[in-house]
């Protein structure tokens, strides 16, 4: 444990880690104070030196994460015309969905208060979902562009359909991450037609 005094570099993080690690062993029902605290090898007090409540610590660790998946996902319509298309767009769903994602989502619905606090924090701009959601749909008008993704296909429904699906996995789980990233794919090739002439996926 971190000596009494001592600071501890990071320390939010630190706990968010330890968090979604208590999270996947144990699911939200195993998610104390206590239990991130002792995860996190940390006195006890110091989660709330740090957040308001539990409440507060578990929304802005929802909200943390989502900034991250947006900070990864927002430069995509950049990458357009590199790689193949498919590949990217699986890539930015499975970053939504990250690796603890469900585990973190559970945790949200499960406290009443977090899940207002978050859709607080969305509804006045904070990065969510809708966020993902233009970015890929920003990609795809950019892949259309250049004549990679069929010239009439509707890509703000496309990006739609693409993060509503993710987000029903986020938040009702999936067949694992193996089969999560697979079906994932599958949604991908089925939903984003090809371009007239392109090559097969």
């Amino acid at each position: 444990m971190a000596p009494r005094g001592v600071a501890i570099p990071d320390v939010r993080e630190r706990l968010f880690a330890a968090a979604e690690r208590v999270l996947a062993r144990e699911g939200p029902a195993g998610l104390t104070n206590r239990s991130v605290t002792e995860e996190a090898d940390c006195a006890k007090g110091l989660l709330y030196r740090h957040f308001a409540d539990l409440d507060d610590f578990v929304a802005q660790l929802v909200l943390d994460r989502f900034e991250r998946v947006a900070a990864q996902v927002g430069p995509l319509a950049a990458r357009a015309g590199e790689g193949d298309v498919r590949d990217n767009l699986a890539g930015a769903a499975l970053a939504m969905l990250g690796a603890n994602g469900p585990a973190i989502a559970a945790a949200a619905v499960s406290r009443h208060r977090v899940a207002e606090r978050v859709g607080r924090a969305w509804a006045g701009g904070a990065p969510g979902p809708g966020t993902v959601e233009e970015a890929m749909a920003r990609y795809l008008r950019a892949e259309q562009r250049l004549g990679r993704i069929a010239a009439d296909a509707d890509c703000p429904m496309l990006a739609l359909a693409l993060a509503g699906t993710v987000h029903h996995l986020l938040m009702h789980g999936g067949p694992g991450t193996d089969g999560t990233a697979a079906l994932v794919r599958r949604l991908v090739a089925a939903l984003v037609p090809d371009a007239p002439g392109a090559a097969p996926a």
